[in-house]
Order: structure tokens, then sequence, then C-alpha cells
């Protein structure tokens, strides 16, 4: 590049192409991003991605709808129990199948046991990412005790496979009530303390205020959703636009932030751990009777047409498309990621910052890149 000469001295500045991934400590993932820098201030951030791609999208056409559930828990495993519920929902209003109340119930608190614990994650690696290595084992300890929940209900710690088209694998554990309530209680302890350790940290606030600023007007033109979204004053939570499963008789309160910075994004989250708390305390104890799946054909066939169905998953809006021929397998299935969109508004949010900027702006975004790659 042509090298420039200040007009206030005579130092000489000349712009230099840095890999940062997709080996690297502050990238979430295989994901490499090439970084135009002028000394440690960044020009432009071109994201690479494809290094974890998998066909995701191309073996949902070859596989029935029963075995596409577990392909969706690979993509944000963070949010395994929402992506198997977005496929099963698609497939049942395709059906016009009424699960039992009891599966909406119960969806619905894992879902949001999901959040929690996708968010106890972020929060641990947030704080690390900007140097302070004590949250990690504060949100790690929190987020094991839902993973218990989670494996002694349905077996498995991070790619569930609990949810299936008409229901739940199998009813849910005769503990499951007792360790979710006890889970709840000792977590509304422990959200005062993430904001005593992080959150009202004076160098933590210099590291994420007014830093990876996005606009009101960037978020929904560049089509960034959830948290992301919310933090720059968007409304887009799915869960209070068009509710599924159990939200519609719950109460709860849709966090937004205006400030549209890392540090906004931030908070954000912390209100959803609240939030989430909120749903899960309004159902656990109303978990109604009732079988806990509908009897489905062993080959489901969807009727010729175009289905659609979004959920809110702890990154955002996952939206699910199948066209269909009325075959056992879609014609064509694509999955519409948050992380995708999310992850293209980064440019905009890291221009005119510095590397250490960069870090924190991308620790807000939570990406979960095999949720990108597919």
């Amino acid at each position: 590049m042509e090298a420039q000469t200040s007009p206030t001295s005579n130092f000489k500045s000349e712009e230099y192409f840095v890999n940062m991934g997709p080996q690297h400590p502050a990238t979430h993932g295989v994901l490499r991003l090439l970084l135009t820098i002028d000394g440690e201030i960044i020009k432009r951030v071109e994201p690479d991605l494809g290094y974890i791609h998998r066909s995701i999208e191309k073996m949902c056409e070859r596989d029935s709808y029963q075995q596409i559930v577990h392909l969706t828990d690979r993509m944000d495993y963070l949010s395994s129990h929402i992506n198997n519920e977005a496929v099963c929902l698609a497939v049942e209003n395709a059906l016009e199948i009424e699960v039992p109340d009891r599966v909406k119930v119960i969806r619905t608190i894992i879902g949001e046991l999901t959040r929690i614990a996708s968010h106890c994650l972020w929060w641990g690696v947030m704080g690390m990412d900007v140097g302070a290595l004590t949250t990690y084992f504060y949100g790690f300890r929190d987020r094991e005790m839902i993973n218990d929940i989670f494996e002694e209900t349905c077996g498995a710690r991070l790619t569930m496979n609990y949810n299936i088209p008409g229901g739940l694998m199998f009813d849910i554990h005769p503990n499951f009530q007792n360790r979710v309530k006890n889970f709840i209680n000792h977590f509304k302890t422990k959200i005062p303390e993430y904001d005593r350790l992080l959150t009202g940290n004076i160098i933590f606030q210099k590291r994420t205020q007014g830093v990876g600023i996005l606009s009101k007007e960037d978020a929904i033109s560049f089509g960034t959703s959830g948290p992301v979204a919310r933090g720059s004053g968007v409304s887009c939570d799915v869960r209070k636009l068009n509710p599924y499963s159990a939200y519609d008789r719950v109460s709860f309160e849709e966090s937004i932030q205006t400030a549209g910075d890392s540090f906004a994004r931030y908070q954000v989250r912390l209100k959803e751990f609240w939030e989430s708390v909120a749903i899960v305390e309004q159902l656990i104890d109303n978990i109604p009777e009732g079988d806990h799946k509908v009897e489905t054909k062993a080959v489901i066939k969807l009727p010729k047409g175009e289905f659609y169905q979004k959920v809110e998953t702890a990154r955002g809006e996952l939206g699910v498309y199948i066209i269909s021929t009325g075959i056992k397998n879609p014609y064509r299935l694509k999955f519409r990621s948050p992380g995708f969109s999310n992850l293209s508004a980064l440019n905009k949010m890291a221009v005119g910052g510095k590397i250490g900027d960069l870090v924190a702006t991308m620790a807000t975004l939570d990406l979960v890149i095999p949720d990108i790659d597919r």
C-alpha cells in the first residue's frame, strides 16, 4: 500500500493485512478475519467462512424429517434444544398436528434453561476475552448445573435430540421439577454476583462502553436479531412477536437497550437471565398432565408446499424454510441462522476502533461458527 505522511509529523503510516484466525485465541471457533489495519486502527474486517462447513442443508435433502432434527443441534450447539424445536414445529404445523399442552410447557422450560446455559458460557468467555479469567469458572459452575439436569432428562449434555416431531422422545425425569427449582433458587443469588464481578468493573466498562457501536438503522439493515439487535433498540424477540409453544401463557419483558455499543449488548443478555428465570418460575409448578407426544407415522411425509417456522435461540432468530414435494424428505431445506447476519455487521462496528476493541465487540456478538457455516 502507498505510505501516507501525517500533516502534523514526519512519521509515515502504512496499511497492513493481518490474519486473525482461523485458529486464534480471540476468535470463537474456526473463524478467519482478514484485517486491514493502520497501526492499531482497523480499516476493514473481512470474515472468511467455511472452515467447519459440513453441508448440513444438503444432508437434510436426503434425510427423513425425524433424522433432520438431530442435525440442527450440530449447528448452534449452545441452543440445541431450541434448534430441535424449530424443525419439530415446522413439521407439526405443516401436518397440522396439535401437540399436548404438557409438551408445549416442557419445551418452553427446556428452551429457557438452554438460553440461561448459553448465556452463562457467553458471560464467562466474555470476561475472559477482555482479561477477566475468573468469570469463566463462575459461568461454567452454573452452566454445569443445567447440563446435569439435561443429562438426567435426555441423556445428553450438548447435542440433545430430545424434541421429536409430535412431542418429546420421552417424558421428563421424576426429579426434573425439583432439580429445576433448586437451580432457579441458586441462580437468582448468582446473577447479582455476575454484576459485582464484571458489570460494575470500571475496567470492563471502559473496554465496552462506546465500543463497537451499531445504530438501530444499521442493525435493521444488516438483518441482525437477538441480543445484538435488541442492544441497538430493535424489538425483534420472536417469543413476543410470534409466540410458539407456551410463550403465549407467560409474562416476561423483552430486554432492549438503545446505546448500540458492546456494553448495551452485554446488558441485554444480563437482563435476559432474569426474564428466563421468570418464565421458568411461572411454568415449573404448572406442567399439565397428559402424554409427552402424539403418535406420528413411522415415515413422515409433508404435504406439497412451502413451510416456514422461526424461533428465538440464545443468539437470535433461527428460521426453518422447507419446500416439500410430498415425499419423505424435503426438496429443499434452508436455515436462516442468526449468527450469519449478526457477523455481517462486524465490519460496520469495528472500523475506526483498535484490535483490542474488535475482540470485545466480537465477544458481544456471541458467535457460534457452526451455526454460520452449516
